[in-house]
């Protein structure tokens, strides 16, 4: 009678076979989940971006628009129509709104700052007690001196970054709490004013690095007051930023 431990060569040939179809086998299935699972991650990340850089090239486009008159000139008009306001008004919320609705991405077609930052929006917060309030006018007051200094070597287009936030872990808004995000290119800034006890100009960020950031806004001017006279790139202390809030989702 012929047994098992006859044929030595036989049983290794078909413990060999077996491995090799089971291994064939892993290789297949994960194959086929690797290319199933990342092409949709991969879709909506290529979606968002071109979203974003969408943004970016319309507000860009934007840069070197002057008024004619105060509040008012062909393109402020424009920004002002969009929002159902005539010439006259003060237009950085407009111009927000405007860029959004070229881009298709929805917005509340408002000329009142306050309205784009609703807590369902914002991601990031500096100030939450009227003490940071004060410190965030402050700041805006300090980085005015600085920016008068700098804006003139500021690059036309500066690398995108994507740095820590200036401040991490939960944040309180309202009656929730939702993780902070770092603010990215096409989020929006607000300042608050404690004259007015509001935020009471809004602007794009272009660039974040956690201590300042590359903004593009309109009804500035090269000083960054809140009633310029044009689109200015601008670069401004995160400090001196009360809220930012997202509308091209990641």
């Amino acid at each position: 009678m012929k047994t098992f431990n006859q044929h030595p060569d036989t049983l290794i040939l078909l413990a060999i076979k077996l491995s090799v179809f089971y291994i064939l086998c892993l290789f297949v299935i994960n194959g086929h989940y690797a290319k199933a699972q990342p092409v949709h991650l991969k879709d909506e990340i290529n979606r968002t971006s071109s979203l974003q850089q969408k943004v970016r090239n319309i507000y860009t486009s934007q840069l070197g628009i002057r008024e004619k008159q105060p509040n008012a000139g062909p393109a402020v008009e424009q920004y002002l129509r969009y929002v159902n306001l005539p010439k006259g008004n003060p237009w950085c919320a407009a111009f927000v709104c405007w860029v959004y609705g070229q881009a298709g991405v929805g917005n509340p077609r408002t000329g009142w700052s306050p309205d784009l930052f609703p807590d369902s929006k914002v991601v990031w917060q500096r100030a939450e007690s009227g003490k940071l309030k004060a410190e965030s006018g402050k700041a805006h007051i300090f980085q005015q001196i600085l920016t008068s200094e700098i804006s003139s070597k500021l690059k036309t287009n500066p690398t995108v970054a994507r740095q820590p936030a200036y401040r991490t872990g939960r944040l309180a808004t309202g009656n929730r709490q939702l993780m902070e995000a770092t603010p990215s290119t096409g989020d929006i800034f607000g300042l608050f004013f404690a004259e007015k006890g509001r935020i009471a100009h809004v602007g794009f960020i272009d660039q974040w690095d956690g201590t300042w950031l590359t903004s593009v806004e309109g009804n500035t001017n090269f000083k960054g007051s809140r009633e310029g006279d044009g689109v200015y790139r601008k670069r401004r202390l995160v400090r001196s930023v009360y809220k930012v809030a997202r509308y091209v989702e990641w």
